[in-house]
């Protein structure tokens, strides 16, 4: 005789069906379009990414077009990815909170919703958009895009009444703005964009990133203090660089040449354990982590009496958030070669260190909902256990496997940004970029470019490869 499964049963096997089939990382689920990316496939990744037509509507489109506006760029198809980095900014600017889903999010988790950006991905969108604008050579709306950077970052920050981002302001979009209006020959407003950089990395990124200011960026300063006849403020920071300067002028024009390298990191999951300590407000349970050595109070004076209870029963949950694994650049080392001499890199840009701090700024401002959508999820268990024991087993269950962080992120992102500037020779020149690693040979790339009167060029290059979480790179 045919057995038939009891609907709890059967309820059982379909909400594991479901939670299992979506328990994979986004890193894990979209390991495919990274493996065309690390070993340069670029069209095998587009064409990739064209046919994934769930993803251009689904909940993460905008990482469908964050990811897309990057590989065109690596393709050089200028104008398309800009196209599709218009459509993410378009997406960031209209994103509202869909309440259906934030109420589903609050008894799941949040991986139901729309993906919402890291603060510093909604940043770098505006730095490939402008990095677009300056290969098609409309520097002004290149301009625009670096403005939008800083009108962007205090924008967010503006929202966060406490634990605000370390990461407020950018000082690689001072400094690219400042080449920018350098290579128009606008060097008042050049110098004011190179000391603006200088500031913050002076007074945000020494402190937060480990990052000191370019030894570059000190000479953009001097010398575009020197051509607007800044006479005061180059003998201040002849003090302050302990220099003597002496203008070097460039006649033939020279060459910005910008280094990303390697791949930010990806999102994985980790769990907070709290456990409930006496609190000395009536209304309230008071949450608390040694492990992040923090307290959280959750009013509760306006429950009712089951969830009161259920509170009252609370000894200890974990909350699952997110935590970045770093993938360390494949190549550490990248050297330019031209007529004759050697140029090294500066770094310019930590993305990688950035991600890290951003996302535990963002853990300590969002930990209060992540209670509280745990203590939503043992109320309801407790309330569905009184009327029906197993059914709130069942609750149990599903509250236990549904407690998954967002481990959706912008995996297309640099790990780093380094530049050299290159002075060019009348006539054809070549230039070589060597990049170095301990487990590969070195790799050449050659480019050539025609020296001319006050011109200045830019150029890129990526090295996406990294080492992988969980593997050695072949």
């Amino acid at each position: 005789m045919r057995q038939i499964l009891h609907p709890n049963s059967l309820l059982l096997i379909i909400l594991l069906f479901l939670i299992f089939a979506g328990c994979a990382t986004y890193y894990q689920q979209t390991q495919q379009l990274q493996e065309h990316i690390v070993h340069g496939r670029y069209k095998k990744a587009d064409k990739l990414l064209d046919q994934n037509d769930q993803a251009r509507e689904g909940r993460n489109k905008l990482l469908y077009y964050l990811n897309h506006g990057y590989v065109d760029w690596m393709l050089e198809n200028h104008r398309q990815s800009n196209r599709h980095f218009l459509e993410a900014d378009r997406i960031i600017e209209d994103y509202l909170k869909n309440y259906g889903l934030e109420a589903l999010a609050l008894v799941t988790n949040p991986n139901v919703k729309p993906y919402r950006p890291e603060d510093f991905e909604a940043v770098m969108l505006h730095y490939y958009t402008a990095l677009n604008y300056i290969h098609l050579q409309d520097y002004e709306d290149a301009l625009v895009e670096c403005r939008r950077i800083n009108l962007r970052l205090q924008a967010l920050n503006d929202k966060y009444s406490d634990h605000k981002n370390r990461y407020q302001r950018d000082a690689f979009a001072h400094n690219l703005m400042g080449m920018i209006y350098e290579a128009t020959n606008d060097y008042n407003n050049a110098f004011i964009a190179y000391r603006n950089a200088l500031e913050v990395y002076q007074e945000d990124y020494q402190e937060y990133f480990s990052m000191e200011a370019p030894e570059q960026l000190k000479q953009d300063v001097l010398r575009t203090a020197y051509l607007t006849g800044f006479t005061e403020e180059v003998r201040h920071y002849e003090k302050q660089f302990n220099v003597d300067y002496q203008y070097q002028p460039h006649p033939h024009g020279e060459v910005i040449f910008f280094w990303l390298n390697g791949l930010g990191p990806v999102k994985d999951e980790w769990s907070i354990r709290f456990t409930k300590v006496p609190s000395p407000k009536e209304g309230y349970v008071i949450m608390r982590s040694n492990q992040l050595d923090v307290s959280f109070p959750v009013y509760i004076g306006d429950k009712s009496k089951e969830e009161k209870d259920a509170f009252s029963q609370l000894r200890f949950f974990k909350v699952a958030f997110p935590k970045y694994v770093e993938r360390k650049p494949l190549y550490d080392q990248a050297t330019i070669y031209a007529h004759q001499n050697r140029f090294t890199f500066e770094r310019a840009q930590n993305i990688n260190e950035i991600a890290f701090k951003t996302l535990h700024d963002r853990m300590l401002r969002e930990l209060g909902n992540a209670i509280l959508r745990i203590a939503t999820k043992k109320a309801i268990e407790a309330a569905v256990d009184q009327e029906n024991e197993k059914l709130g087993t069942l609750v149990n269950i599903v509250n236990t496997l549904t407690e998954q962080a967002d481990t959706r992120n912008w995996q297309t992102l640099p790990y780093a940004i380094h530049y050299t500037r290159i002075p060019l020779e009348a006539g054809s020149n070549q230039i070589k970029l060597e990049t170095q690693s301990r487990r590969r040979s070195k790799q050449v790339h050659s480019y050539r470019f025609e020296g001319q009167k006050d011109k200045i060029y830019f150029a890129f290059h990526h090295t996406p490869a990294s080492y992988f979480p969980g593997h050695r790179p072949r």
